[in-house]
């Protein structure tokens, strides 16, 4: 049996991009199983590690060479491998050499047409584990979702920072190897100023404990998070206040240090006077600070920072940290007390020297098409159509307020406390903020009627905007949040329940944009942004597969009828997936294959209407009997939502189907009996693609 040792690996760099950190490591220890994997190694155990200036992944009891491999090689056709005296020619003798053994050794083979060819089966031994660890290094790294990589020096390595170093370590053995044009060694490096000299690792089993004790480094991420929470905490109960801890924060601190110290500062009172948002996003987005509320949620004076090095004097961090934050609140509340002099209303002629996309004119003109939009919404939901062209009016005018400018992801939230100081209604202020809503995947989405009309007019105007603009997303790019808008659109209609014609609003967000040919090319651009929207719909039902059972054919099903609305497409897809389960569904499924296979062999030839004097007596009239007696209930339950009575009703069709397969030649010879049946098929699968086209399913 192979002997089994850990495998290192860390990568030492310049500092990581800190919002990118965790997906690295993970991606890294994910990568380097999957190829371990590949290469036939059972993988036990994977630890990863990840700091601003490392990415590292452990490997608990690799084998000391990778699985023999049985190999199995045809060569050429033994025609071709022998002469007419039996004398093996050059391609036998070359096949041989490149299996390595004598041709003598090989052993012959016949494919499926009898055809006979030289053939070789033997062992091929495992690699050292030593011999393949750099190249399954390298092509994990080269897998990582970087989206720009970066040359440093006079060398042709290409990675998300400068490589400074590389620990490639299998039990205590050194594995030579150049990765990313670094050459391995045993020396880590530890806290660039607590630790900064090269520090020695024995072996993997030794890395975390060699950093921390000897290094100042705390190497596992969640260890550090956990750390930095718990400091966080105690500085705050110190100072009376509880600390305000979002996860994405709280993961960007950890990806900025490598041995966290928490300090609690200070900033005058009079600052809490401005917006808590405000607050909040200069303490949180701009200075990665925790600030901290009381009991009852309102902030105070304190917020708490967390050093990347153990000061000696931490009253000179604090002060610092002090010095630093209080401009930017300085700055925040002249900003607060300037905006304030202008009411919104007089900043909408602004907008239209605000250029939102070259081709679509400006923001101005973009709050125009957002009004007509919301108000066609609004008709249909039964909200306040002033309120709704108010709040559309002013919706996008604190993009040109100071506080926006300087902190861009307050947009809508400081329209909304602008509103309300300019004494506009409730409601109108509370649309400007939520029709950015939700700005993020599992964000809350906007909650009043209004708020919901913009929101969706916000939505789809950029999604036909940029649609017909010629600006479709690509790969990783989109500039324009299309897949985010996409997203929201679905979420806020299928989640808040809105029976909304989707077609009809993209059709009519397509015609209001300003380019050449719209009404031209109207259709088809509103087609393939339904198609878009459906397409990150499915993308919503198959994450939670698990809980509903939705499956890609079955999408596909419901897809295929177009449903306008997308309650009505919620609607047909789960009740098509509770009738899946049911023992009819794959014969009924497997009926409609051949039906469609059949139609479309056929379409020359199909006629309209069935003649019901033509048909033959037995299985062929049963069939126009039963699809008769079916139908008005079947169209009634469509027309009326209730799908899945609908589908037990179709289900009834399934022994005359079967019996009329059995016994009835569709394309008989005669043309009036074969143009007749073919329309009896069609009334059959026109029934069915009311609710979805069960020739999609599988069965």
């Amino acid at each position: 049996m192979s002997a089994r040792h850990d495998l290192l690996v860390e990568l030492g760099t310049e500092e990581l991009p800190p919002k990118s950190l965790r997906t690295l490591e993970l991606a890294f220890a994910e990568g380097l199983r999957g190829a371990l994997v590949q290469a036939g190694y059972a993988v036990q155990g994977v630890e990863s590690f990840a700091t601003p200036r490392r990415l590292a992944v452990r490997i608990r009891r690799l084998a000391e060479r990778a699985p023999d491999q049985l190999v199995k090689r045809r060569g050429p056709p033994v025609r071709a491998a022998f002469d007419a005296a039996g004398t093996p020619t050059r391609a036998a003798a070359a096949f041989a050499a490149s299996c390595g053994v004598t041709v003598e050794a090989l052993q012959r083979e016949r494919d499926a047409k009898h055809n006979e060819y030289l053939a070789f089966e033997g062992i091929r031994a495992g690699a050292h584990t030593t011999v393949l660890i750099p190249a399954l290094v390298q092509q994990s790294l080269d897998a990582l979702p970087i989206p720009k990589r970066m040359r440093w020096g006079s060398g042709e390595a290409q990675f998300v920072r400068p490589v400074k170093w590389l620990v490639l370590l299998y039990g205590r053995t050194l594995v030579p190897a150049t990765v990313l044009g670094v050459h391995a060694e045993r020396a880590s490096r530890g806290h660039r100023f607590m630790a900064p000299r090269a520090l020695r690792v024995a072996s993997p089993a030794s890395y975390e404990r060699a950093l921390e004790q000897r290094g100042k480094v705390i190497v596992s991420f969640g260890q550090r998070r956990a750390a930095v929470r718990a400091q966080v905490e105690v500085q705050a109960q110190r100072v009376g206040g509880r600390a305000i801890v979002p996860e994405e924060l709280l993961d960007e601190v950890t990806a900025l240090v490598e041995w966290p110290v928490a300090i609690a500062g200070e900033f005058d009172p009079r600052f809490l006077a401005l917006p808590r948002e405000v607050l909040l996003s200069t303490l949180q987005e701009h200075q990665r600070y925790f600030a901290l509320e009381n009991e009852t949620g309102a902030l105070l004076p304190y917020f708490i920072t967390v050093s990347n090095i153990e000061s000696p004097e931490p009253e000179l961090v604090r002060a610092g940290n002090e010095r630093v934050v209080r401009p930017r609140l300085a700055d925040a509340a002249f900003f607060w007390e300037q905006d304030r002099r202008q009411p919104l209303a007089q900043r909408r002629a602004g907008l239209d020297a605000v250029t939102f996309q070259a081709q679509l004119g400006s923001q101005g003109a973009r709050t125009a098409r957002i009004g007509a939009l919301a108000l066609s919404i609004g008709s249909a939901l039964g909200a306040s159509a002033p309120d709704i062209a108010r709040a559309a009016l002013l919706c996008k005018c604190d993009l040109l307020t100071a506080m926006v400018g300087e902190f861009p992801e307050l947009q809508g939230i400081m329209g909304r406390y602008y509103a309300r100081e300019d004494g506009e209604s409730a409601a109108v202020a509370q649309a400007i903020a939520e029709h950015y809503l939700p700005r993020s995947a599992g964000d809350e989405l906007p909650g009043s009627p209004v708020g919901i009309c913009v929101a969706l007019a916000d939505k789809l105007d950029v999604l036909a905007g940029i649609f017909a603009a010629g600006q479709r997303p690509s790969g990783t790019r989109d500039p324009f949040g299309l897949r985010r808008a996409a997203i929201g659109l679905t979420r806020i209609v299928l989640e808040h329940r809105l029976e909304l014609d989707l077609r009809s609003l993209l059709d009519q967000a397509v015609l209001l944009q300003p380019v050449p040919d719209i009404r031209e090319r109207a259709a088809p651009l509103a087609s393939e942004i339904y198609d878009y929207v459906l397409e990150r719909l499915r993308g919503q039902y198959l994450d939670r597969s698990a809980d509903n059972g939705v499956t890609t054919e079955a999408f596909d099903a419901v897809l295929a009828t177009r449903p306008r609305s997308l309650l009505d497409f919620d609607a047909k897809l789960l009740a098509l997936i509770a009738f899946l389960g049911r023992a009819e569904a794959a014969t009924l499924a497997a009926a409609n294959k051949r039906i469609a296979n059949i139609l479309r062999k056929s379409a020359a030839s199909t006629a309209g209407a069935v003649r019901a004097e033509a048909l033959q007596p037995g299985p062929e009239i049963e069939l126009h009997r039963a699809l008769e007696a079916v139908r008005p209930q079947v169209e009634s339950a469509i027309a009326g939502g209730r799908y899945a009575q609908g589908l037990d009703r179709l289900a009834t069709l399934g022994p005359a189907i079967d019996a009329f397969f059995e016994a009835v030649l569709v394309n008989d010879p005669d043309e009036g009996l074969r143009r007749n049946r073919l329309a009896l098929l069609e009334g059959v699968r026109g029934l069915f693609s009311g609710i979805a086209d069960f020739s999609a399913l599988p069965g």
